[in-house]
């Protein structure tokens, strides 16, 4: 598995003066703090730079001239990727469903191969990034305030709720799946991720196939080549899918025994690993996954990623899955604009994200692209095992609910909850102490690495971020802490727990965060395997449909919202799995 790549600990250490005590206008530092640390790359939902090419050679697509049926496409793919290699470039990949392969070549080596009769165009080998995971900081949170942190009574989560799941495989509601039901068994949904906690027990029996594209193994596992565990973001996707019933990990001190379960909770899934440890991959790579989906005989491939721009090649490669039977879903994208690709492609069917209130997040991307929308605000789902944190706020007589940022240290700590404003400085926080304080911060006016850094270097011991400043709309930023480094800490609260936690600037916190097996996540990335777990449904009710059909299904029986008909902003409408199944019928 590939390693983290750091820029470096960000060690942030200064002397304080003799008095443990200052005011916001000093700007002093506590003596001996440590604090924060920065990756090379943004995170899952970020901008990074393209993955440095150490040897200088271009990622590329190289497509070769054809006509006729796909028996003399492979015999021009094969005779075009000799010749590439006779170049010096270096295959990465050799595709069967277009006539191109994947390579990485010289500026000389780009020269004869654009000279070649053999060659038809090169295309750009595109970055491409998972859509999620952003922790529901600017996505808002549930209203409730004086609970502690909600977790479901049962395995049943809001969102498969939202989508009526239960309905089909448990209609008599008694938490049993129902003999003879449609649970998705018999059918394979490909999840090309960040590959997966495949010890995770609510995966027992349900993995049937992996293979780990990023280092050519069957190891699809999320960690790193040191053991540590990846972004997690695969397995928040496939347990939305997929989780089983009744086979629950840790869910701390107020979770359901059994943990969760999944749409589709009888389906089989095929884990395809493409996403590296900072959340990015090539579109080659993923062309690859694709490729690979098929041959294991999936129904339905799960892309929760996206970037860059529709190509000849990509085109091809999405509607030769449809044209071989298989359904792909994707993510519509969390900017708050228009759908990204893959999700825009005319093969692919395209997912935003609503919250369990039916309304529009702020961040899921829209347009005439469109087709469905699905719960993807604070969405529950498994996470590698102790990574997720259970978090519970507590000041006097009250437990405002509070959710962990991802990543986040856990702990138990207790201070004075002290104002550090926007957390853009080393003079943020009034009246801090370095004795040890909770801070309470606004959010948005710098990166949340900032301002952990910044309110630890004043003697914050644990940290809250407010919502009140939170935008109506617009993109959502990656709300999560850099995997190394030293940091307290934090969580985030919804708007009405702000405005209570302001009301009591001043009187003693106390913050508990226990490690669990699941978390709270928002974004198109979880929206976008709600469908596919649908889908599955249909397809092990009904085993002959075509992909067409099964889409045709899911629009024409979605819950329409917003402007009648089909709009830009929720597609057809929210997917329904128990109305779905009945229009089939």
């Amino acid at each position: 598995m590939r390693r983290w790549a750091f820029v470096g600990l960000l060690a942030l250490a200064a002397c304080a003066p003799e008095s443990s005590s200052r005011s916001a206008s000093q700007g002093q530092v506590c003596p001996g703090v440590v604090a924060g640390g920065m990756t090379v790359h943004q995170g899952l939902d970020g901008h990074p730079p393209s993955p440095a090419q150490g040897d200088g050679r271009e990622p590329v697509i190289i497509r070769f001239r054809h006509t006729g049926d796909r028996t003399q496409a492979a015999s021009v793919t094969a005779s075009g990727a000799s010749f590439t290699a006779s170049t010096g470039a270096k295959v990465g990949a050799v595709y069967r469903n277009i006539p191109a392969v994947a390579a990485r070549v010289t500026p000389q080596e780009r020269l004869l191969l654009e000279r070649s009769a053999l060659v038809e165009s090169i295309e750009a080998d595109q970055v491409w990034y998972g859509q999620g995971l952003t922790p529901g900081l600017l996505a808002p949170l549930p209203r409730q305030v004086t609970a502690a942190t909600p977790t479901p009574s049962d395995e049943y989560t809001d969102g498969l709720r939202l989508v009526q799941a239960p309905e089909v495989w448990d209609a008599d509601r008694d938490g049993v799946l129902d003999v003879g039901a449609p649970t998705g068994e018999g059918v394979r949904v490909c999840v090309i991720d960040s590959g997966l906690d495949m010890d995770h027990p609510e995966f027992q029996g349900a993995v049937v196939g992996s293979h780990d594209f990023l280092d050519g193994d069957d190891d699809a596992s999320d960690r790193g080549a040191q053991g540590q565990w990846g972004p997690g973001h695969g397995t928040h996707v496939a347990g939305i899918i997929a989780a089983r019933m009744g086979h629950g990990g840790d869910t701390g001190p107020r979770g359901a025994q059994g943990g969760m379960v999944g749409v589709a909770p009888n389906a089989s899934l095929l884990i395809a690993r493409v996403l590296d440890l900072s959340g990015q991959t090539q579109m080659s790579v993923v062309l690859s996954a694709m490729e690979w989906c098929e041959s294991q005989g999936a129904r339905v491939v799960s892309l929760s990623l996206g970037g860059g721009n529709a190509t000849r090649s990509t085109v091809e490669a999405f509607r030769a899955l449809q044209e071989h039977g298989l359904l792909v879903v994707a993510a519509s994208g969390n900017q708050g604009g228009p759908v990204l690709y893959p999700a825009s492609d005319p093969s692919v069917l395209a997912v935003g994200a609503v919250d369990s209130n039916e309304r529009r997040a702020s961040f899921s991307n829209a347009g005439p692209e469109l087709s469905l929308v699905a719960p993807g605000v604070d969405v529950l789902s498994t996470f590698p095992r102790g990574m997720g944190a259970f978090a519970e706020m507590s000041l006097d007589d009250t437990s405002p609910m509070s959710r962990s940022l991802l990543y986040s240290p856990t702990g138990d700590t207790a201070g004075r909850l002290v104002d550090c404003g926007l957390g853009d400085s080393l003079a943020s926080c009034f009246d801090a102490t370095c004795d040890g304080f909770v801070a309470y911060v606004r959010p948005g006016a710098v990166p949340v690495s900032v301002a952990m850094s910044n309110v630890m270097m004043q003697g914050a011991r644990a940290v809250v971020f407010g919502s009140e400043d939170a935008p109506a709309g617009g993109a959502v930023d990656i709300l999560s802490l850099p995997r190394s480094g030293r940091w307290a800490p934090a969580v985030s609260v919804n708007q009405a727990a702000s405005t209570m936690l302001r009301g009591r600037l001043g009187t003693d916190a106390r913050l508990t965060l226990v490690p669990v097996d699941y978390t709270h996540v928002s974004g198109t990335s979880m929206a976008a395997p709600y469908v596919s777990g649908v889908a599955a449904l249909l397809w092990s009710a009904r085993p002959d449909l075509t992909p067409q059909q099964v889409r045709d299904a899911l629009e024409s029986s979605a819950r329409d919202l917003g402007t009648a008909g089909r709009d830009s902003l929720f597609g057809h409408g929210l997917v329904h799995a128990r109305d779905a199944l009945q229009r089939l019928q």
